[in-house]
């Protein structure tokens, strides 16, 4: 097989690969009235808006090495916010010819030429949502990172996990197209990987109970994860366990618990007294 100097395998042109992480994490409590559901969707709001996140996934960039070559964002009334990044492997390359200002160097327009600008990108889409009936509401953030080439999106996963703090994640990783070694061979995968797990840092996976449903001739991982300890306290918003009468402790209990396995295991479950 013919490698570089470095070790590489010797492809034939650019590295056609698309890997695509998708994280989704899920922030449950319990808001006993509607002041305290309105302020805790408030917060939501507040400690997640577009700004934040785009500071966390510029982070992201930095993390994989890509190159940003535009950012649109956007907070939503009543609720929710989004933000997406184009990026490359590659730094931009100035087209001869044209008159950049100092400051537009690192902004698309119309005279720079994107290095695999429709390949690459970040995006985060936030939705906080309550339960009709009062007490629990969601937060669920869904962010993908799309890399063509040798950038990987694993290699951010562990600060996108410590970024949020989650009571359920689901993780999906794929592997997408080929690339053809010098010989013409193809090649559908560039790295090793076994689970996504590897990339998440042993002192988070204690803290999760984690299973894996992986399909490895097509090059698909998916793990997801559910808080393993529970404390009221870390669920009640606007008030706190010593403040509960003991039944009604049990019953806000049960309901959180229900939430988190309902959205665990992707289904309904039935209530039980």
């Amino acid at each position: 097989m013919e490698r570089t100097e470095n070790g590489k395998i010797k492809l034939h042109g650019f590295n056609n690969l698309t890997k695509t992480l998708s994280f989704n994490m899920y922030d449950i409590c319990y808001a006993k009235s509607v002041e305290d559901r309105n302020a805790y969707i408030e917060y939501i709001d507040e400690q997640y808006n577009a700004e934040r996140l785009t500071t966390i996934l510029e982070h992201v960039t930095q993390i994989i090495g890509a190159t940003i070559l535009n950012t649109a964002k956007q907070d939503y009334y009543p609720r929710g916010s989004s933000v997406a990044l184009l990026i490359s492997e590659e730094g931009l390359v100035q087209n001869p010819g044209s008159q950049l200002q100092p400051d537009e160097s690192t902004r698309s327009t119309p005279e720079i030429i994107l290095a695999h600008l429709d390949k690459s990108h970040i995006t985060v889409h936030t939705y906080p949502e309550y339960h009709p009936d009062g007490g629990v509401a969601t937060f669920r953030a869904d962010i993908d990172v799309a890399t063509c080439g040798e950038i990987s999106p694993l290699n951010a996963l562990s600060y996108l996990v410590q970024s949020f703090d989650a009571d359920i994640m689901t993780l999906d990783y794929r592997v997408r197209g080929f690339t053809r070694k010098i010989t013409g061979e193809k090649l559908f995968i560039d790295h090793p990987i076994t689970s996504i797990q590897n990339y998440i840092p042993e002192s988070v996976r204690e803290n999760y109970q984690m299973i894996d449903v992986n399909v490895y001739q097509e090059n698909i991982f998916h793990t997801k994860g559910k808080l393993k300890n529970f404390d009221l306290d870390n669920y009640l918003f606007g008030s706190s366990q010593v403040d509960l009468h003991p039944g009604e402790v049990r019953m806000i209990t049960r309901k959180i618990m229900r939430e988190m396995e309902e959205i665990y295991n992707g289904r309904n479950m039935p209530w039980v007294n």
